[in-house]
């Protein structure tokens, strides 16, 4: 049985939310999810499971980086977890997006050491379930939230990436903004046969010492979630994990 989630069999849904604040995952959990009660609280990762409009989901912390997210997915498997959708914020390195846009990951620059750790020698490009992609568009387009849908970066360094390097190395590039966890989830996804996606909310432009207004990103982050858990109700009419 996993070791930090601890969980019992049955705790954990199909469906998961894979935010890295506790408080967030409390929030989630406790504003958009019927009957979520707590499964696990060890070392603050704090995990629930409710349902949201008849579909079982959990709702996990992953903490911050790449070390400890590889760490709470491969466990969730263990518990039967099927398809993880990480639900967090990001810096923006495009100077297109706005504070609080949604950002919809099709893939993850790993710029991190635990994806590398994974690989060895080899190659590997971490990239989301186009299912969860397709779904996640459909369901913000059908909410009228404002979202772009490409690149993210995943770096172990939070101070490490300079404002010139965001908006230069990293827009030239394509990628949109820069998160801590994504590559992670969806090299561990890929290698343990589940799905995995990724929805962020813009913070702050990098290089910006200001996040965006709290009522700002309040509203982005309550977007996002309302975004993917619509997509996890696509996705179950299409393929039922429900038992």
């Amino acid at each position: 049985m996993p070791i930090h989630v601890r969980g019992q069999p049955g705790d954990v849904a199909p469906y998961v939310l894979l935010p890295g604040d506790p408080n967030r995952a409390k929030y989630i959990a406790e504003t958009f999810l019927e009957g979520a009660a707590l499964y696990t609280e060890h070392r603050g990762m704090l995990g629930f499971t409710g349902t949201y409009k008849g579909v079982r989901v959990s709702v996990q912390t992953s903490m911050m980086g790449c070390p400890s997210a590889a760490i709470v997915t491969e466990e969730l498997v263990m518990l039967g977890a099927k398809v993880i959708i990480r639900v967090g914020t990001c810096g923006g390195t495009s100077p297109n997006l706005k504070p609080a846009d949604l950002v919809i990951a099709q893939a993850a620059l790993a710029r991190d050491g635990t994806t590398a750790q994974y690989l060895g020698a080899g190659n590997h490009a971490p990239i989301s379930s186009f299912r969860i992609v397709r779904a996640a568009e459909d369901a913000a387009k059908a909410l009228n939230v404002p979202h772009s849908v490409g690149l993210i970066a995943s770096d172990d360094a939070f101070y490490g990436v300079t404002p010139e390097e965001a908006r230069g190395l990293y827009d030239s590039r394509g990628v949109l903004g820069i998160e801590m966890e994504a590559s992670a989830v969806f090299t561990v996804a890929t290698l343990r046969g589940i799905e995995a996606g990724c929805l962020v909310s813009v913070s702050n432009y990098i290089g910006d010492e200001s996040l965006a207004p709290i009522d700002v990103l309040k509203n982005g982050v309550d977007r996002m979630v309302q975004t993917a858990l619509e997509t996890i109700l696509t996705l179950e009419s299409e393929r039922p994990l429900q038992s």
